[in-house]
């Protein structure tokens, strides 16, 4: 199944960048004016903070040491006042970050759903679903912590530190220096720690991205797993990459109770030096008992924000491992067009609901595929000197053994993937020079696993789209799909479960069928797409195509020949080569590869 290494996400990152936050603060232009007040917010709190010991020198030393208590009461309501706006401003201050943070993170992950629409197929069959999804979820809900407690924050912990440690400099120059000999070894520790944090929060970040993907996979395949009975199988695997993310976890934690055991410890030793040195300055009367309690004062509150460093230091790093992943990921690159891409233009196409109105596109004349080649991985061609042409109207079939390259057509066609070399024009114009969402909106695809999503059967076969809703139900009786579908308690507005659970995989492919109809292609590719379909299903669906195909281009890969008998052109692939190519009376009297192929198929 999937034990190895195909869950095994990489630990990316390098050394700390600053313009992964660089590349971040962008998000951050939009708001700029909640950022400006959150900044504007937090010299307040600060002042709140640092006035709060001054004023309780001022009650120790000129009123409770001298017994005078006049005034007391005007600096204890002072302190209470400024206790409550302390709190006040930092509840204003907390409830703007949040919402600042959930504004970014919603545009974060608008720009990730959008890009990822537009990756090549190639990225998704290299990469889990699940890992796609913890960027664009987990990671992102990492940088709303950032905010909350990280980046702006940080701000104003360092002008409190900085305005602390210009008081107690000001109050008395040897204590401070007293004070302050435990900072070099703070710094050494936390510089020490950082590296080996930041190592950590990759690791954790990929785990969980394993986790995720794996999860995904289990779960969709849950029946597969009962069946042959693998369900302890798939428990040793989870078990295998739970544990790797519980010990990723580890280190993670034990640096962080560390760093946050040694910030206590290091407050412990400054507040002893300023009883030690500040008792003895007391002694000598060369500082007041209410500067001495000060000091003990500020020398909390220097190390509070300092303490939380050690929280703020693990989101911080988690945050900076998220956006690693997550630029890593928008810079992955999207499907393009080539220099110049213009619209096809023209007034007419055979299309549904009539002809097209002036300035759009002309109907597609012809379809060329010149000396094409295409590998999936390196020089393994699956194509090789490919050469093809279809014209208007024509109802082309493709067959061959299975891994022959047929479906890489049809794929090449749709500009899931790049050819590697050749070309393939539409009218002679490199398809590559045609914008990408007009090419697929003129290439209708039903392929041979039919996906629906949650919602009603109406939905699945319109997506949405109001042109295709006006077609729903015509479509569905073209391809005989309606015939089921009224017989269900509420028709087409019947609820789809996940995957389509509640429908067979016949309905499933016919409901796939009627909306490539109601997408009205000019072009309609047909990939195995009767292979889930009964005999009666498949006759229906005969019927509804002979009318859909007339005046279209069609093309059709299938492994049933008795499918393409009535194909204008049949083309046999072997070995990503074109063998043959004619009607089936043609190459059955040439009793070459596709003789063979019918023979095997029908020879009971």
């Amino acid at each position: 199944m999937h034990f190895g290494g195909i869950y095994e996400d990489e630990i990316v990152g390098k050394a700390y960048d600053k313009r992964l936050l660089g590349r971040f603060v962008r998000y951050l232009r939009p708001y700029r004016r909640l950022v400006v007040l959150s900044l504007l917010l937090l010299p307040l709190i600060a002042a709140a903070k640092l006035a709060q010991p001054w004023l309780l020198k001022l009650a120790i030393d000129n009123h409770i040491v001298s017994g005078r208590m006049e005034g007391l009461p005007f600096l204890s309501l002072s302190y209470f006042a400024l206790i409550i706006g302390d709190g006040l401003l930092t509840y204003l201050e907390i409830y703007l970050l949040q919402y600042l943070g959930q504004r970014v993170m919603f545009d974060l992950r608008v720009d990730l759903f959008s890009h990822i629409h537009r990756l090549s197929a190639s990225f998704f069959d290299r990469t889990p679903t699940g890992g796609l999804v913890t960027r664009v979820t987990s990671d992102v809900e990492v940088l709303g912590e950032m905010f909350t407690a990280g980046i702006i924050s940080i701000v104003g912990d360092v002008l409190v530190l900085a305005g602390i440690v210009g008081i107690m400099l000001w109050m008395n120059l040897k204590l401070s220096l007293v004070t302050f000999t435990v900072l070099p070894l703070l710094l050494y520790i936390v510089f020490t720690f950082r590296t080996r944090m930041r190592t950590s929060f990759r690791e954790v970040r990929a785990r969980l991205s394993n986790l995720n993907s794996f999860l995904a996979e289990s779960i969709g395949g849950m029946a597969v797993v009962q069946l042959f009975n693998r369900q302890a199988a798939e428990q040793r695997e989870f078990t295998r990459l739970n544990a790797a993310y519980r010990d990723a976890n580890l280190p993670v934690i034990t640096w962080d109770a560390a760093l946050f055991a040694a910030v206590e410890a290091l407050s412990s030793v400054a507040v002893g030096l300023i009883v030690w040195y500040g008792g003895g300055e007391i002694i000598r009367g060369t500082l007041t008992f209410g500067a001495l309690v000060a000091f003990i004062q500020y020398i909390e509150k220097f190390f509070a924000p300092i303490r939380d460093l050690s929280a703020k230091y693990s989101i911080m790093q988690g945050a900076m491992a998220a956006l690693e992943r997550i630029f890593g990921l928008l810079d992955v690159e999207k499907d393009s067009d080539l220099p110049g891409f213009r619209s096809l233009a023209g007034i007419e196409s055979p299309l549904m609901g009539g002809g097209r109105g002036e300035g759009e596109p002309s109907p597609i004349q012809t379809i060329e595929f010149r000396d094409v080649w295409f590998a999936y991985n390196g020089d393994d061609y699956v194509l090789k000197a490919f050469n093809l042409t279809i014209r208007r109207g024509e109802k082309l079939a493709l067959v061959g053994e299975t891994g022959g390259g047929k479906t890489t057509v049809t794929r090449l066609l749709s500009r899931f993937y790049e050819v590697s070399k050749g070309s393939i024009l539409i009218d002679g114009r490199d398809i590559r020079e045609i914008p990408l969402d007009e090419l697929r909106g003129r290439i209708g695809v039903v392929l041979q696993e039919p996906f629906l999503f949650t919602g009603s059967i109406r939905y699945n076969i319109s997506l949405g789209d109001e042109a295709a809703g006006q077609r729903v139900e015509r479509a569905a009786e073209m391809v005989g799909a309606d015939r089921f579908i009224r017989n269900l308690p509420n028709g087409f507005d019947e609820e789809v479960r996940e995957r389509g659970s509640n429908l067979s995989v016949g309905e499933r492919q016919l409901i796939s069928f009627a909306r490539a109809v109601a997408f009205d292609p000019e072009i309609l590719v047909l990939d195995e797409a009767t292979s889930s379909v009964d005999t009666a299903s498949e006759r229906l669906i005969q019927e509804g195509l002979t009318g859909l195909l007339a005046g279209r281009t069609s093309l059709v890969v299938a492994h049933r020949l008795s499918t393409v008998r009535d194909a204008d052109r049949i083309v046999v692939i072997h070995k990503g080569e074109k063998a043959e190519e004619g009607s089936h009376e043609e190459l059955m009297a040439r009793q070459g590869l596709y003789y063979r192929l019918y023979q095997l198929q029908f020879r009971d």
